[in-house]
């Protein structure tokens, strides 16, 4: 047990003495689009933290991912309170790669948190109530150890909770320097243009839309969002870009036992149909005609569609990031 506590505590003693410096060239390696009506340049890949940067995880596994987006132009950081497991790890280990090795490229970098599911127990820890929006901000700055977040949003829509005041929690957010911008998150069609109006009217425009849009999710294309969008200056970046692993060629060949499916964790076993399987293998054998991976297609088809400035993939690993940043 002591040689056990000594090995971790040379760990992260060798972790806080290696200077991490990044590759001079990182910002030739991606290519960024013009967010809506607005200053901010974002990188057409994004690295999200829903999955892989938790307490649960292996944190020089999530430091080298997160080293290896970065020295590849990756600046955008997309997180959540709630991302884990446990709830608010994944801000944590933000934190932790801010003082180990990003701190000296804060101003290089975008980070984005959000506040809108279930955090903490009782009646103010999830929705839109301004309670729950203005404490999330503060406990999200203080586990990620920075003084603002580039993005906030609302993390969904709240039925209950008057739109006003989930909008002017947001507004307020800004005006206390807590963030630069704002957005909002799987939003409906109505709802998103009040916001719309609302935050223009105050000085605080809209700056980003954030929801699910891949090749076997087009929502925000059939309801409109996505033209909205584009149309009013507003940008827009999609998440579960490749389906949970569906739109890559894991699945092709039937269920891998190691597989989210296999576990029934976020894909069920019944959503693999034949016809599902039949469009899969079509869509991959277009891809191998030219040159790609089903993966490297589905990336590419979404940063295809009018009015997307980027999309965010996971990663488990650098050699995985690195196969998603080749649909640049």
């Amino acid at each position: 047990m002591y040689f056990a506590h000594l090995i971790v505590s040379l760990q992260k003693t060798f972790s806080k003495m290696e200077r991490y410096i990044a590759d001079n060239h990182r910002y030739e390696q991606m290519k960024y689009r013009r967010c809506g009506h607005s200053g901010v340049m974002l990188p057409e890949v994004s690295l999200g933290f829903w999955h892989n940067f938790g307490g649960t995880d292996v944190y020089e596994h999530c430091r080298e991912t997160a080293r290896y987006a970065f020295d590849h132009g990756v600046v955008h950081f997309d997180l959540a309170n709630n991302y884990g497991p446990p709830y608010g790890s994944a801000e944590e280990t933000m934190g932790r790669l801010m003082d180990d090795d990003f701190r000296p490229y804060r101003d290089e970098l975008f980070i984005s948190s959000k506040a809108g599911y279930d955090m903490w127990s009782g009646p103010y820890g999830d929705w839109g109530s301004r309670k729950y929006l203005m404490a999330s901000i503060d406990q999200s700055l203080k586990r990620m150890k920075i003084d603002y977040v580039d993005l906030f949003y609302s993390h969904r829509y709240d039925p209950n909770t008057p739109l006003e005041e989930t909008l002017q929690a947001l507004v307020d957010i800004v005006r206390q320097g807590k963030a630069l911008y704002v957005g909002i998150s799987r939003w409906p069609l109505e709802a998103l243009k009040i916001a719309d109006k609302y935050l223009s009217e105050r000085d605080v425009p809209l700056l980003i839309f954030q929801d699910k849009l891949n090749m076997l999710n087009r929502e925000p294309q059939e309801q409109g969002i996505l033209d909205y969008c584009a149309d009013n200056g507003i940008g827009f970046i999609s998440f579960s870009p490749l389906a949970q692993g569906l739109l890559t060629d894991r699945y092709l060949n039937g269920i891998p036992e190691d597989s989210r499916m296999s576990k029934g964790k976020f894909l069920r076993k019944e959503m693999l149909t034949p016809e599902l399987l039949n469009q899969l293998k079509e869509w991959n054998a277009e891809a191998q005609e030219a040159g790609q991976t089903l993966a490297e297609k589905a990336l590419r088809w979404i940063l295809e569609q009018r009015g997307v400035t980027s999309v965010l993939v996971g990663a488990s690993s650098k050699e995985q990031l690195a196969k998603n940043l080749k649909c640049i």
